[in-house]
């Protein structure tokens, strides 16, 4: 009799270590879907600072030579991410393909100037930098002017600072929901074995003996739940992949180590932490406090 009741406590404990498990990790998934789309954001909000076009018109007279020179003394500059250099002819061609005709059969010449087109990096794409940026270059000689979209970057900027926000607000909120979940996941895991907790109490078990394999256990759930989260993001990762192999432009692999460290840690913490909380929280309760709960 006694055997078959050990057997039955035995599932019944072990029922309840994968139920905490699979619900850790669904409420960890989500978590990682929220870290996952932060941090990707950021690498969109660059990707699109990064291909605003900033123009220099040089000077009329200026020959290959000098704009190859011009180019490769431009190019180490710091905040110069790619360069391209637009000669007259190009844009001749151009502006033949586009109106049909051909202005220098008017002109007498080709009325156009060559040109640079640079995109800058994501720190330098502003309103601000771009104004120091560009005082700087229209000192230096053959740059008769530079022209860039003011009113497109600082909608870009504007944008990405709103939806940033947004994403943090979601995460901070998600981060409390999951915190909730996981702690009253956890608390009806310990709820069970309360009145064990209390034997030990009364036997003169100090309360860090008695917490010990309950803080063991969270840490072993904790990271089983990661570990199966981190499982079923990468099998989502995988397939959105597949799809759309564009995505790992914005999806790095430094965004998806970083996540799934995430999810870990996150697992980890948080049931320890709750464990911790929960297993407190009986030991202060007075033996006839625990059969009113």
């Amino acid at each position: 009799m006694g055997k078959n009741k050990n057997k039955t406590r035995s599932r019944q404990g072990g029922l309840q270590v994968i139920t905490l498990c699979i619900s850790t990790a669904m409420v960890l998934i989500l978590l990682g879907i929220v870290v996952l789309t932060v941090l990707s954001a950021r690498n969109l909000s660059a990707s699109i600072k990064e291909r605003l076009p900033v123009f220099i018109d040089l000077g009329q007279d200026l020959t290959e030579t000098e704009a190859q020179q011009f180019c490769d003394n431009l190019s180490s500059k710091k905040y110069i991410n790619s360069l391209k250099y637009i000669s007259k002819e190009q844009v001749l061609e151009e502006t033949k393909k586009t109106l049909g005709t051909d202005p220098s059969e008017f002109a007498g010449m080709n009325p156009f100037l060559p040109s640079l087109q640079f995109q800058l990096h994501a720190d330098y794409a502003n309103t601000d930098s771009l104004k120091w940026i560009s005082e700087e270059l229209t000192k230096l000689p053959n740059v008769t002017e530079v022209r860039y979209p003011e009113d497109l970057i600082k909608q870009v900027n504007n944008m990405v600072r709103k939806f940033s926000l947004l994403l943090l607000v979601i995460a901070a909120l998600l981060l409390i929901v999951c915190f909730v979940l996981i702690n009253n996941t956890v608390k009806l895991s310990i709820y069970s074995r309360r009145f064990n907790i209390h034997t030990m109490k009364l036997v003169g078990a100090s309360w860090g003996f008695i917490r010990a394999p309950f803080i063991r256990q969270a840490v072993a759930q904790g990271l089983i739940a990661g570990i199966l989260a981190n499982a079923v993001l990468a099998v989502g990762m995988y397939f959105l992949w597949k799809n759309q192999r564009d995505v790992m432009e914005v999806v790095t692999w430094d965004v998806l180590i970083i996540t799934g460290i995430a999810v870990l840690l996150f697992g980890i913490i948080i049931t320890t932490f709750c464990s911790w909380l929960s297993v407190n929280n009986f030991l202060k309760m007075k033996a006839g406090e625990l059969y009113k709960i």
